[in-house]
């Protein structure tokens, strides 16, 4: 059974980034009505920091660890046996100051995991969650499209493509809905905004 990895950053419902993964969603479900959908919403249920203990857990050998440090990693373990267990992985991501939402990057902290994600061997790290495929919706106030003056703003693009490909999640997609200040001033509709974005999502979701 295909299983697709939902996952919301933003904290607003109504938001852009939001509304397409949602359609994403829909659209992966048309294809895969036999299909399973984990849902990871993490703005209404934000990971923890990683701290001191999980930084111990994480590098103690399993056998080994005590009951608090299994306690420690189980929302990491969680994490990975979601992103295991899906096929394709869809990412919603308000840009925040440049770069992705704070809970997004408290939940890479949690899935980049030595012995889990990723190793380090003779010829360096090495990813170790393959066969798998990204897509990443990024909505942002401004335009941050190469040519454009605020493209060398753009941190999230790149530090996502990197992080997932770090773990081996090489196959990666981005679809960008820029220019959503417009909305407030009403500048655009925000049926005008999102159509190409939309397009865009429906069909690499089928």
């Amino acid at each position: 059974m295909p299983v697709l990895l939902h996952i919301d950053s933003s904290p607003l419902t109504t938001s852009v980034s939001r509304e397409l993964t949602h359609a994403f969603s829909i659209s992966w479900k048309a294809v895969h009505p036999e299909g399973e959908i984990i849902t990871r919403d993490l703005a209404a249920d934000p990971p923890a920091p990683i701290d001191a203990n999980w930084i111990y857990a994480a590098f103690t050998p399993e056998p080994s660890r005590q009951p608090e440090q299994i306690a420690a990693l189980a929302p990491s373990d969680q994490f990975l046996d979601e992103i295991e267990r899906a096929e394709e992985i869809v990412i919603g991501v308000a840009m925040h100051n440049f770069s992705i939402p704070s809970v997004l990057k408290l939940w890479i902290d949690q899935v980049v995991r030595s012995g889990r994600a990723f190793s380090y061997g003779a010829n360096g790290p090495e990813g170790l969650i393959k066969g798998k495929k990204a897509t990443v919706l990024i909505a942002s106030g401004g335009v941050y499209e190469p040519g454009t003056p605020l493209a060398a703003y753009d941190f999230t693009e790149p530090y996502l493509r990197a992080v997932l490909g770090f773990i081996g999640i090489t196959d990666v997609t981005v679809v960008k809905a820029g220019g959503t200040a417009q909305l407030m001033s009403g500048a655009v509709t925000r049926e005008t905004l999102l159509a190409p974005a939309l397009q865009q999502v429906r069909t690499l979701a089928a």
